[in-house]
């Protein structure tokens, strides 16, 4: 009888250990989220653009040299980062655009 009863002991034990680490874990990665993901990385600013050209390629990476992803047509509004690189601004984590086809929406900054 006293082998089953350090069972349960063992198993309750067990179950609420893990309900502990569960929740300790989910408060950290909720506070992870609110921050941007906590670490080093510095966060983007994000602004809204309009698009000026015809046609704008939206490029894996920044250069004509990529591979065209898909595209934007005149007076579309997008969001964009501030990250410019070889004259491409990047739209989100591998998407990228001509920045001189985009231009600020009115009133917000975007440099």
């Amino acid at each position: 009888m006293l082998g089953g009863a350090k069972r349960v002991f063992i198993v309750v034990g067990v179950v609420l250990g893990l309900a502990m680490i569960y929740t300790t874990g989910s408060e950290q990665r909720a506070s992870e989220a609110q921050d941007g993901g906590g670490g080093s990385e510095k966060k983007e600013t994000v602004c809204a653009m309009t698009v000026t050209a015809d046609l704008l390629n939206v490029r894996s990476g920044p250069g004509t040299g990529h591979e065209i992803l898909g595209k934007f047509r005149q007076g579309a509004e997008i969001d964009a980062t501030t990250q410019v690189r070889d004259g491409f601004r990047k739209i989100d984590d591998h998407h990228w655009a001509a920045d001189e086809y985009l231009e600020p929406v009115d009133g917000d900054r975007c440099e």
